[in-house]
């Protein structure tokens, strides 16, 4: 019976915040800001208060990344889209024609959104001043 449960469960998969902000390129600030835009990033707490990212948050972060920074979304936009991934994205129908004159249109309708998303952020910040 030398089997024994090992004392610290599963540490080996989690990843600290430092370390997530290695592996993304992301200030410790960015990740701790993005918890507060992106419910469904939501890092575990360890015992001692200290965030603990899993794999799936580390993928989630840097497809948040890849749409703010690559594809130029929104916040707003890129948690849109983000919910409508999760959910099979409305406008998915047939399956065969996202490619096609649909998927064209609903493609121009989420950069719209974004767009107005992003008016809206910068008329925010004139009317502050």
């Amino acid at each position: 019976m030398s089997s024994v449960a090992t004392p610290v469960p599963d540490e080996s998969k989690y990843y600290r915040i430092g370390e997530v902000s290695r592996l993304t390129a992301l200030k410790p600030f960015v990740l701790r800001y993005w918890e507060t835009e992106f419910p469904t990033l939501e890092p575990v707490k360890g015992p001692n208060g200290h965030r603990l990212y899993r794999q799936e948050d580390v993928d989630l972060v840097l497809k948040i990344k890849r749409l703010l920074y690559d594809e130029g979304f929104t916040i707003a936009g890129a948690r849109r889209h983000l919910k409508e991934a999760a959910s099979g994205g409305e406008g998915s129908e047939g399956g065969s024609g996202a490619t096609g004159e649909a998927g064209m249109s609903q493609l121009n309708r989420k950069m719209l959104l974004d767009l107005r998303d992003g008016l809206r952020s910068f008329l925010t910040l004139l009317e502050r001043k």
